[in-house]
């Protein structure tokens, strides 16, 4: 059972240059192209093969980088994570010993814009994972969910039925992508232009992971509760 990272949706965007107007303005997917097709991209020089473009298309911006700003935990959605177990037998007098095998899953959030949701490294996704990476027990962008979930042994009441629940931890990284367009100082034929720079925030949610043991996968961290209904 998926439990989904909820995501902030897009808002209009505005330049951070106080001499822009309204021809510099840029909507946040423009931007986020932009930044795409970055000569460099936090950090890294890019080539136009980089971003699938061809050798005359040229680079669209001079520089981006993603420069995060706040991060935060919180308790996610809590979910149903394994099937009733009854005790409601008309004559049952006695709690019913139960093996429950509980899972749930914990879906890696993404960013809001479309060249930040490719996802498995590709498009500008894979380069959150640097700075995703740095908090302690986070869920490494290139995989796509974490799931935890064990098999517990437990007493149901008499007149009762008996399921598990699991509230996942989850991570929000807030952040912008701040492109540059450089100065041009001009030439013979081309006027000379002041430097621009763009912002587009972006917001990304994930489960915090647990570490695996002898190597396995991380497990997705969070807490488990027997829950009692009655019959």
């Amino acid at each position: 059972m998926a439990i989904g990272a909820a995501l902030a949706t897009g808002g209009a965007i505005v330049t951070l240059l106080p001499s822009a107007n309204a021809a510099d303005e840029k909507t946040p997917d423009q931007i986020m192209r932009m930044c795409q097709r970055s000569a460099v991209l936090n950090g890294k020089q890019q080539s136009v093969r980089d971003f699938g473009g061809a050798f005359a298309d040229g680079f669209e911006s001079d520089n981006c980088d993603f420069v995060e700003t706040k991060f935060e935990t919180f308790d996610g959605p809590t979910e149903k994570s394994s099937i009733d177990f009854p005790n409601c037998e008309p004559n049952a007098t006695d709690p019913a010993k139960v093996s429950i095998t509980w899972s749930a899953t914990a879906a890696q959030g993404q960013g809001k814009y479309t060249v930040t949701q490719q996802g498995a490294g590709g498009g500008l996704f894979g380069f959150l994972s640097g700075s995703w990476l740095k908090h302690k027990g986070t869920l490494d962008m290139t995989v796509k969910s974490a799931t935890a979930g064990a098999t517990e042994q437990r007493e149901v009441p008499v007149g009762k039925v008996l399921h598990m629940e699991f509230t996942p931890k989850i991570q929000r990284m807030t952040g912008e992508w701040r492109v540059r367009i450089d100065a041009d100082p001009g030439s013979f034929a081309v006027n000379p232009s002041p430097e621009q720079n763009f912002v587009a925030p972006d917001v990304v949610e994930g489960p915090v992971i647990l570490p695996g043991a002898a190597g396995a996968p991380g497990v997705a961290d969070g807490t488990s509760k027997a829950v009692l209904e009655d019959c």
